[in-house]
């Protein structure tokens, strides 16, 4: 058999579209063009109707109601209008916020804005596994804080957060609960009634659907969320996110949505199988090669791996065959270290020295085979 090369393994940064949402996708774009927001003619109840049958798909994914979805333009919107948000209504001159030191730029970002107008942040240190204690996120509470904010799947090292645990201890204390789940949505089995989750970011693009949509679950009972919009203009999407919607994407979404939900147990069992097929191989074959992030608590599809005595961006160099991305920041100026496995303990040269490796839906045996001859046979010539 002739594999197509490069071999996709970077999951995590994007996957391709499924032929079945792609389907939807391309009959939506020709036969529903209408505004849902034209409430006089069948062309806008057609699309609004895709609109709410989306908004149900998306919400059973995470045993949400379809009345908590807001649509947005992908999961950093969705981190931004939660944050910032709830910063505004429930924040007034200042407040403080629990975080971890291992969330994406997309939840940083907005954070940092909300530090500049006068808000208080802690972030909490993950443990050398890439996981946060529940027991740290309790300390970091104090009487003004607003939200605690912390990731479901970390998106370099995989690592999953105690969400449960997390939810329970906000709502003990009577704060906000925020999760990015782009990466762990799809993947993972998401409850935001058994989790205690009150704001929850999703991505399309990051679960086999189209790119530029994605949604943001806030909770309208026990308690309610009240969130201060970002964007003004029209009514669209309970007047926090106005706009026409993008009833093509969000369609798609939806019916991303849904296979996830009917196929995520069975493609986990199936991708835990390959991560660890290709881990042995690497592991059995090579010396100086370690695994980052706990062995366990770890997205099925993700591996993290650091080569000792070479740099990442000499690797990522040699391996064109291959779609893999590295956890550091290269360029032909300079090369940086990965903050995320600085921040769990990796020293600089392992950290200099790692590769993401993201498995997917697509990928199988004799690809993972493939990849792992390659890794190994790159990284002998390399230090050799």
């Amino acid at each position: 058999m002739v594999l197509r090369t490069p071999v996709y393994l970077d999951h995590h940064a994007t996957t391709p579209i499924d032929p079945r949402v792609l389907e939807l996708l391309h009959r939506v774009q020709k036969d529903h063009f209408g505004n849902p927001a034209s409430a006089g003619h069948s062309f806008g109840w057609a699309a609004a109707r895709l609109v709410e049958e989306a908004r149900e798909k998306v919400a059973h994914l995470i045993a949400g109601t379809a009345r908590e979805i807001i649509f947005t333009s992908g999961a950093t919107e969705a981190d931004n209008l939660a944050l910032l948000g709830v910063a505004e209504v429930y924040g007034t001159g200042g407040g403080h916020v629990v975080t971890s030191n291992m969330e994406h730029e997309a939840v940083r970002g907005p954070l940092a804005e909300f530090a500049r107008k006068g808000g208080r942040i802690t972030p909490v240190k993950a443990g050398p596994d890439g996981c946060v204690a529940a027991a740290d996120i309790t300390s970091a509470i104090q009487r003004d804080t607003i939200l605690v904010s912390v990731m479901a799947a970390q998106n370099e090292i995989g690592t999953l957060q105690p969400l449960a645990r997390i939810g329970r201890i906000c709502k003990e204390r009577g704060v906000l609960f925020h999760t990015d789940a782009a990466q762990a949505a799809g993947r993972i089995s998401l409850d935001v009634q058994r989790d205690g989750i009150d704001l929850l970011s999703l991505s399309s693009h990051k679960i086999y659907g189209p790119k530029g949509v994605g949604a943001l679950y806030v909770r309208r009972r026990d308690p309610r969320v009240t969130l201060k919009p970002l964007m003004f203009g029209g009514g669209q999407e309970r007047d926090l996110r106005p706009g026409t919607l993008n009833v093509p994407g969000i369609a798609a979404f939806g019916e991303a949505c849904r296979l996830a939900a009917e196929e995520m147990i069975d493609e986990a069992v199936r991708l835990r199988g390959l991560r660890d097929q290709l881990w042995a191989a690497l592991d059995g074959a090579l010396d100086g090669v370690y695994l980052n992030g706990s062995s366990e608590k770890r997205l099925a599809g993700n591996l993290n791996v650091s080569f000792d005595g070479i740099r990442a961006h000499r690797l990522l160099g040699a391996l064109t065959v291959l779609a893999v991305s590295s956890s550091s920041a290269c360029s032909s100026i300079e090369t940086r270290p990965s903050a995320i496995l600085e921040a769990i303990g990796v020293s600089g040269e392992l950290a200099m020295a790692s590769l993401r490796i993201g498995l997917g839906r697509f990928n199988t045996a004799e690809e993972v085979d493939f990849a792992a001859d390659k890794i190994i046979e790159v990284v002998r010539n390399l230090r050799g």
